[in-house]
């Protein structure tokens, strides 16, 4: 997996992941850190990224969580690769084209091979969409 630091434009000084086809296709999803230590992410959204009624479909908002989950969960994960177990999502506020799109969230539990996650997702500070999530720790064969 390859974690690259962007130089131009508008996410400057973020970091993107390299390894993640669906993600670039969907996104793709910035990173970084906070001045407190968190994890933020983040993208524009897009007209690709709209619905048949012009807000934001829910499945990108859920990919983007889902990705997210991953992010925030990083400093538990210890380097190991995970799955997705569970992810749910509440729908708060439509997104429209244009809008910067962030996730912040916390581990509210971890150790073992179990993370649990919360997090909400805004659309230029708005709350949209608020999120739990469940990583499952893996080794690779």
């Amino acid at each position: 997996m390859s974690l690259v630091t962007v130089t131009e434009g508008e996410f400057a000084g973020w970091q993107v992941w390299q390894s993640d086809a669906f993600e670039q296709r969907a996104g793709p999803f910035y990173e970084k850190t906070d001045q407190s230590g968190g994890a933020v992410i983040a993208f524009r959204a897009e007209a690709r990224h709209m619905n048949g009624a012009g807000f934001m479909h829910g499945g990108c908002l859920m990919t983007f969580a889902d990705s997210a989950l991953f992010t925030i969960a990083r400093r538990a994960m210890d380097g190991a690769h995970g799955v997705t177990l569970n992810l749910a999502g509440d729908f708060l506020e439509a997104v429209r084209a244009g809008q910067w799109v962030e996730a912040r969230g916390e581990v509210t539990r971890g150790g073992g091979k179990t993370i649990f996650i919360r997090g909400l997702v805004t659309a230029d500070g708005t709350p949209a969409l608020s999120f739990t999530g469940i990583i499952r720790k893996v080794t690779r064969r």
